[in-house]
């Protein structure tokens, strides 16, 4: 095997390793994204009864900060180690901004009072989702849409 072969293989299996990471922590990501509505169901069956869906709350506040920070660390490695695809280095970042203006959102919901900010905060969770969902997906593509061959 030539010198410029083994570069060419050492590359490719930087960008499998890359993509398998960032795979996985935009992965887990969304499975906190998915609990974040879990627990929002769990104290939304208490309508109007903040007291006895305070725990519940706190949990959802809780995942939403753990959220963040894979999508910080998904974003980080994007930026480290996938320079090259924009598409999941661009996506990372923008998810890991819309889950702070969300919970930024939540916030003014449960902290202030500010219900009437729920019809945006809801929607704004399922385009979240739909995206924690897609990058993991789009990770394991190679660029232009081929299969990773895996």
């Amino acid at each position: 095997m030539t010198t410029s072969e083994r570069t060419a293989v050492r590359a490719h299996t930087d960008d499998v390793v890359g993509r398998r990471v960032y795979t996985g922590l935009t992965g887990l990501t969304a499975l906190a994204v998915l609990l974040q509505g879990v627990w929002a169901g769990l104290f939304l069956q208490h309508d109007g009864q903040r007291d006895v869906a305070a725990g519940w709350i706190v949990l959802h506040a809780r995942d939403g900060e753990v959220a963040i920070a894979l999508a910080v660390l998904a974003a980080g490695w994007a930026l480290i180690r996938l320079r090259s695809r924009r598409d999941l280095v661009i996506g990372a970042i923008v998810l890991a901004v819309l889950l702070v203006v969300e919970a930024y959102l939540g916030g003014l919901i449960y902290l202030d009072g500010v219900t009437a900010l729920t019809p945006v905060h809801v929607p704004l969770a399922l385009l979240i989702m739909g995206l924690a969902v897609w990058l993991p997906l789009r990770a394991s593509e190679w660029p232009g849409g081929r299969a990773s061959g895996r």
